[in-house]
């Protein structure tokens, strides 16, 4: 049944570029505030506070409502953009857009990556850090050197955390677009959703949550399997 349903291999190749495009510019948003969230500014604590409260909402039907308010055709993302003489641009009507206007509100869901980033950062040796400035580190150097190495478990942890989440997102592309425009925002959950309670195939939407669930069992376990090359552990001799 699969092979002759369309709309399967449609939400499937749909939900694959939603996890590309989704999951990276949520991690390096989340790390990018972490990264400012760390440093000794006052009132740092009350700053972390309300960074933290767009994720308590982000996944919510009245935000999802909002993101619709603010990228139609008049609406205030427009109305800022015209501003610098650049023309409307259709984010919701337009296939082009659409998935990747999407893929902005899971990125305002950022507060749960961005606290483990910033426990991570807080973690990191003050002595290391000087220890490469005095070597003549610059900043970009011990990112890459100190920073992101010291920072690969959390990296590790919440790459599995958010693709997971992308793969079972539904509330979004429901509320926002309804699959369209021309299925592009049509994800697996969309899908699943359909064939159980709009087309009442509960039978084959069981079916497809099986093999979310068989995806997802699969990823974990390639990203499990290949964490030792990449991952490591400041209290171990060796990476996992």
């Amino acid at each position: 049944m699969f092979t002759r349903d369309r709309n399967f291999w449609k939400s499937v190749y749909v939900t694959f570029v939603y996890v590309i495009v989704a999951v990276p510019m949520k991690l390096a948003f989340s790390l990018f505030i972490a990264m400012i969230l760390n440093m000794k500014l006052k009132y740092i604590n009350a700053f972390r506070t309300l960074y933290y409260i767009p994720s308590i909402f982000g996944g919510s039907v009245a935000v999802a409502i909002l993101w619709r308010f603010l990228f139609n055709r008049g609406g205030i993302v427009n109305q800022f953009l015209a501003v610098f003489s650049i023309k409307p641009i259709d984010w919701l009507g337009s296939e082009r857009w659409a998935l990747f206007t999407i893929s902005l509100l899971t990125v305002w869901q950022f507060g749960s990556s961005m606290v483990i980033f910033l426990a991570g950062l807080k973690q990191i040796p003050g002595e290391v850090v000087e220890a490469a400035k005095v070597d003549g580190a610059g900043r970009i150097r011990i990112f890459f050197k100190i920073t992101l190495p010291f920072l690969s478990p959390m990296i590790f942890f919440n790459l599995i955390l958010q693709t997971i989440h992308a793969l079972q997102e539904f509330t979004a592309p429901f509320v926002i677009t309804g699959g369209g425009p021309l299925k592009s925002t049509y994800l697996y959950g969309l899908m699943i959703y359909e064939n159980a309670f709009k087309f009442l195939k509960t039978g084959y939407a069981s079916a497809q949550s099986w093999i979310l669930f068989l995806i997802i069992m699969v990823f974990t376990a390639l990203v499990f399997k290949s964490s030792p090359y990449w991952t490591f552990y400041q209290d171990s001799e060796d990476n996992r």
